[in-house]
């Protein structure tokens, strides 16, 4: 679960917070989402560190809600409790040859050079020439810049020392990157893409024919009403002249040197829509992938892609599914929306159950980045502090952890507390500094559960 207690500490001077998280280790996302050449965006754990070091948080790792506890039990137990669970399915394609081997998600690949305990079977073969991605947003852009980036400029980083092994033998010379829609309509941001523009010994190859008439729309009226709005939002606007610049100028000298002596080389194909994974001669591998060509219809938000009959097939040896996130349910007893991949709620209380919210993906859907989470988080604690000063919670003593830790110890289940998880970080800190990294990441919970003599 994640944390809210920062806020609640200020608000709520008397509130004991406890987390129950089912990976070891905490940090989630941040731990095993957030690419390893992004240290900077990692320092969000500071903040988490010093929450969980006050005397009225505690961390209980290794602990699986749903699996080793039941939520009926937790609200049993505890005033308010707060599902905080993320979205940890990846959106299907749904289309022919899927499960060959040589197609995974986006989320597994980054699961499996994060460290996820989960993904470390993977083993991605990256024998091809080129890999083709099925998504434009950040996290394919992660992947693709982690595919193309010289191994050596990972090596200091805390990427898993088996995924940095792999890379180093990749023959992964080509990525493209492919989109339903057209430039306009890319979810990436525009740091993410002037990191691709710059990748050392990498060129991006855009074909200008997708931006013609981009020009227009940029300066004036059209652009307006294309998009519904009265003014195009500036990340927007900046983020479509830097991908026009990249498509249609010709580039400065330095530039111009860079691109010409790149071994390798990503892409954005526009208006294509996934349609099969074809198999390779002998069926043990993908091929490449068959794309119906599209077009757009309709305006502004509410812009599709619609076939054109025209198909056309894109070689490759490795595909990467990444057109989003899906929540699981987590226990029968409370409410899931399958369609949406939600659990039902009103400003993060969950709906008919009073006493149990939610936040984060789970509340909302899996969009937005750390920032937007950790807001949407703040909210709904807010939510529960007003219902709480409103009498709407129970009023009585609850026996909180004491009576959660004695469930668990009646099934078998050890949990890790804060101090155990700081023993792991000294340990991989340790494991690391014979490399130059900043940690080596423990992958195997029962290793980690072993030196912590679980």
């Amino acid at each position: 679960m994640e944390d809210k207690s920062e806020r609640s500490d200020r608000q709520h001077p008397q509130a004991h917070v406890d987390i129950y998280e089912k990976q070891p280790v905490p940090f989630g996302l941040v731990r095993f989402g957030v690419a390893p050449d992004h240290p900077e965006v990692k320092n969000v754990i500071n903040t988490f560190t010093q929450t969980a070091h006050s005397g009225r948080c505690a961390f209980w790792g290794n602990v699986e809600v749903g699996r080793d506890v039941t939520v009926p039990e937790l609200r049993e137990a505890y005033h308010a409790v707060v599902l905080s669970y993320g979205a940890e399915d990846h959106r299907a394609l749904e289309i022919p040859g899927e499960e060959l081997p040589g197609v995974c998600s986006a989320r597994a690949f980054v699961g499996w050079y994060n460290g996820l305990p989960e993904n470390q079977e993977l083993k991605p073969d990256l024998s091809c020439d080129t890999a083709v991605i099925l998504g434009q947003g950040n996290v394919a852009l992660d992947v693709a810049r982690i595919l193309l980036t010289p191994p050596e400029h990972l090596e200091k980083t805390d990427i898993t020392k088996a995924a940095l092994g792999v890379l180093r033998q990749s023959q992964v010379k080509t990525v493209w990157l492919v989109g339903r829609r057209g430039p306009l309509q890319v979810a990436f941001t525009i740091k993410e893409l002037r990191e691709m523009i710059q990748l050392p010994g990498t060129r991006p190859i855009l074909d200008p024919v997708d931006f013609l008439g981009l020009q227009d729309r940029l300066k004036g009226t059209a652009w307006r009403q294309s998009t519904m709005l009265t003014e195009v939002p500036r990340p927007r606007k900046r983020l479509m002249e830097l991908l026009l610049r990249t498509a249609m100028e010709k580039p400065g000298r330095e530039e111009a040197a860079h691109w010409a002596s790149a071994s390798r080389a990503w892409g954005l194909r526009f208006f294509r829509s996934p349609q099969q994974v074809l198999p390779s001669p002998d069926g043990r591998g993908a091929a490449g992938v068959r794309l119906a060509v599209t077009r757009l219809e309709g305006v502004g938000e509410a812009t599709r892609a619609v076939p054109t009959g025209v198909m056309e097939d894109l070689p490759c040896g490795l595909v990467l599914s990444s057109i989003g996130y899906k929540s699981r349910p987590i226990d029968p007893s409370v409410p899931f929306d399958s369609k949406l991949g939600v659990i039902p709620n009103v400003e993060g209380r969950v709906t008919d159950v009073p006493g149990l919210y939610c936040s984060g993906w789970v509340k909302r859907g899996p969009t937005g980045v750390i920032a937007t989470t950790m807001t949407d988080s703040f909210l709904t604690g807010q939510t529960l502090l007003q219902d709480l000063k409103a009498g709407l919670l129970p009023s009585g003593p609850r026996p909180g952890s004491a009576a959660i830790q004695a469930l668990l110890s009646s099934r078998g289940v050890q949990p890790v507390s804060f101090s155990d998880w700081e023993k792991l970080d000294a340990e991989e800190v340790a494991r690391g500094q014979s490399t130059g990294k900043p940690r080596e990441k423990l992958v195997d919970p029962q290793e980690m559960l072993c030196l912590l003599g679980h």
